[in-house]
């Protein structure tokens, strides 16, 4: 496993070759459950432990989670990060103070999260967004949400709304990270970014927004729209 961080040349030089090689597998532009689930445990697979050829990889939690976990520290509940990928996010809400499970639809990935944490508290599982344990359902005081959603287009996407809000529990939260687009665009994905009016899709599970903060992040020359959104299930 590569052990340099993505502010290094030689690992963004290999994370632009594997971006150009995963582009290039079935699945990786959208599709069908299977053929999207097959391309997303393909980039974990054919990473070979470098974490440059896992683009969204970042080796730390995102900035705004842990602005967040400041403010909002865990006193035991129970935290659920979706799509925990190599396990970064999760160990932020876990060091918060919540009881976190993390889980990916990618076995390889959630060995990864393992190998990388192993005197983690987090309890990693290789799951089904889409196919989700019984027990899971209205079970998570704090659902994190970080960019599962844009990584979907499509039925995909339009499920992925439900599934995730079918996690929070009654007066629990939901913190969504995510990519923004304008009003009315048609991001050329992936990623495809959420148009802020698109995430009002969570109201119709049974969940308000209390608090939103939109932020931009730098990457090189360009400046990328993001959002934290902050949903609640009334008790």
């Amino acid at each position: 496993m590569s052990g340099d961080k993505p502010d290094t040349a030689g690992f963004m030089d290999r994370r632009d070759a594997a971006r150009e090689r995963l582009d290039g597998l079935f699945g990786a532009k959208g599709g069908k459950r299977k053929d999207r689930s097959a391309w997303f445990d393909a980039v974990y697979q054919t990473a070979e432990g470098d974490a440059a050829a896992v683009p969204w990889a970042d080796l730390a939690p995102k900035a705004e989670l842990v602005d967040w976990l400041v403010a909002h520290p865990g006193e035991g509940q129970l935290a659920v990060d979706v799509g925990c990928g190599l396990g970064d996010n999760a160990e932020a809400l876990a060091e918060a103070g919540y009881r976190t499970t993390g889980f990916d639809l990618s076995p390889k990935a959630v060995e990864w999260a393992r190998q990388r944490f192993p005197e983690s508290a987090v309890d990693y599982r290789a799951a089904d967004l889409f196919d989700l344990p019984a027990d899971w359902g209205g079970r998570f005081d704090l659902v994190h949400e970080c960019y599962t959603l844009q990584a979907l287009s499509g039925d995909l996407r339009e499920r992925a709304f439900a599934a995730v809000a079918s996690l929070v529990a009654p007066r629990g939260r939901l913190l969504v990270l995510t990519r923004t687009a304008p009003e009315g665009s048609t991001p050329d994905g992936p990623p495809w970014p959420l148009a802020l009016s698109e995430l009002g899709r969570f109201s119709l599970f049974g969940l308000q927004r209390i608090d939103r903060h939109p932020y931009n992040i730098r990457k090189g020359e360009r400046i990328i729209a993001h959002v934290r959104d902050v949903w609640q299930r009334a008790g």
